[in-house]
């Protein structure tokens, strides 16, 4: 006799095959139920556990068709033991394994001091390269005007500027508004210095201390943590403890990635 298939579900209302991707670790999916978007940070027997960019965890069953993989729909598998390529860049983008570097563009991002430019290398180094964008830094903000008066902002040469410590009514305030224009952008955070964008809990302490007005505040930092005062080998141990955007504050994330779109956008 011959045998029949019990499933008489038709071919056309069967749910289309959707990819298995492994839940490796800084992987970015979004769980469509909730809308919780974050990066892989564990995967266990039959859950998945994801953080957001606030540092918030949840912890999801690993279902078919359960997240959301750059807007498709994909299944969630437990990773092989076996060794693989990282598909997320520090910044969170997608990784392009052998991408060369584009030729550097017309347009650039000028951060304050050296320390700004090696923390925005640490997380979107990979992210410029491809984008051929140049990241220099000013040694402060006084000389922003000359800077970009000697620039010469346009459509193809686009400038974008991150600023520390920019609050209503600063001189850095004054400063960026003057030279703000259609082909020159500047942003900023609100922190003294760009030492305390990074979390405190990257650092391994509970909170960046406060420094009396009238001290160095870089020193004022070691001294109140008990750190040698050599502010040079503080920021080593700082820059250290950043692996990935998980480890910054959310004000310094959507500047750095709002001046990169602003300076890669088309003429």
């Amino acid at each position: 006799m011959r045998q029949y298939s019990a499933d008489l579900t038709p071919p056309w209302k069967k749910p289309k095959p959707v990819p298995e991707v492994a839940a490796e670790p800084g992987l970015v999916v979004e769980e469509p139920g909730t809308g919780f978007c974050g990066a892989v940070i564990r995967c266990e027997a039959g859950t998945v556990t994801l953080e957001d960019r606030f540092g918030k965890h949840r912890v999801f069953p690993l279902e078919p068709r359960g997240f959301l993989l750059e807007g498709r729909v994909v299944t969630l598998v437990r990773p092989s033991s076996a060794p693989v390529r990282p598909t997320r860049t520090a910044s969170g983008s997608v990784a392009v394994p052998g991408a060369r570097a584009r030729v550097a563009r017309a347009g650039r991002i000028y951060v304050e001091g050296r320390h700004d430019a090696e923390l925005v290398e640490r997380v979107w180094g990979d992210d410029l390269r491809i984008e051929g964008v140049v990241v220099e830094y000013l040694e402060g903000i006084d000389d922003l005007p000359a800077v970009v008066e000697e620039f010469g902002p346009g459509a193809d040469a686009r400038l974008g500027v991150l600023v520390d410590h920019l609050v209503p009514g600063t001189k850095e305030s004054r400063i960026a508004e003057a030279v703000t224009s259609e082909y020159a952008l500047v942003v900023g955070h609100p922190y003294i210095d760009v030492w305390e964008a990074v979390k405190p809990a990257a650092v391994g302490i509970p909170a960046w201390p406060r420094v009396p007005r009238g001290q160095d505040w870089k020193t004022g930092v070691c001294r109140a943590l008990g750190w040698p005062e050599n502010t040079g080998a503080a920021w080593q141990r700082i820059l250290g403890s950043v692996h990935s955007y998980r480890d910054l504050e959310p004000e310094l994330l959507g500047r750095v990635e709002e001046l990169i779109d602003f300076v890669t956008a088309p003429g």
